[in-house]
């Protein structure tokens, strides 16, 4: 009779902890540009084209939509992005990454996975491929992105 593989961790169990690391490596990469952590995440989330509304990246980064005025304040105050009225609604506004947004947030992104790519060197590359694709997969499939 063969012992049957121990039981895994639980998910949360696994990803909360590495969530957390990942979130403290960036920290200083972060701190060194003059960002939060949402600031950082409303960059990362703005496309290339002003159709993002505030409403609906709030909803994007399940963040409440007042709390990331104060963000889009900062960001626009630097010139990171622009918020404009959209001309079917006066009441709603569009934002986009101006230039050096998009400058910044690819610095950020590129330092930002430079410290991944530390953590992932330890991990052979086959199983890393495999582990990067499986992440996304689950991340898609949590955000209601694919079918499965």
């Amino acid at each position: 009779m063969s012992a049957s593989p121990p039981p895994r961790p639980g998910l949360a169990a696994m990803v909360v902890p590495l969530g957390r690391a990942l979130m403290a490596a960036e920290r200083p990469v972060l701190d060194a540009h003059g960002l939060t952590m949402w600031a950082y995440t409303v960059l990362s989330h703005l496309d290339e084209t002003p159709l993002r509304t505030q409403a609906a990246l709030a909803e994007t980064i399940h963040a409440d939509k007042t709390r990331i005025i104060a963000v889009l304040d900062d960001l626009e105050s630097r010139g990171l992005l622009t918020r404009r009225p959209d001309p079917k609604d006066r009441r709603v506004r569009l934002l986009s990454l101006t230039p050096e947004g998009r400058r910044l947030r690819g610095v950020v992104q590129a330092a930002v996975q430079a410290g991944e790519e530390q953590l992932l060197g330890r991990v052979p590359e086959a199983d890393r491929e495999v582990f990067l694709r499986a992440l996304r997969l689950v991340y898609e499939v949590s955000q209601g992105r694919t079918g499965g």
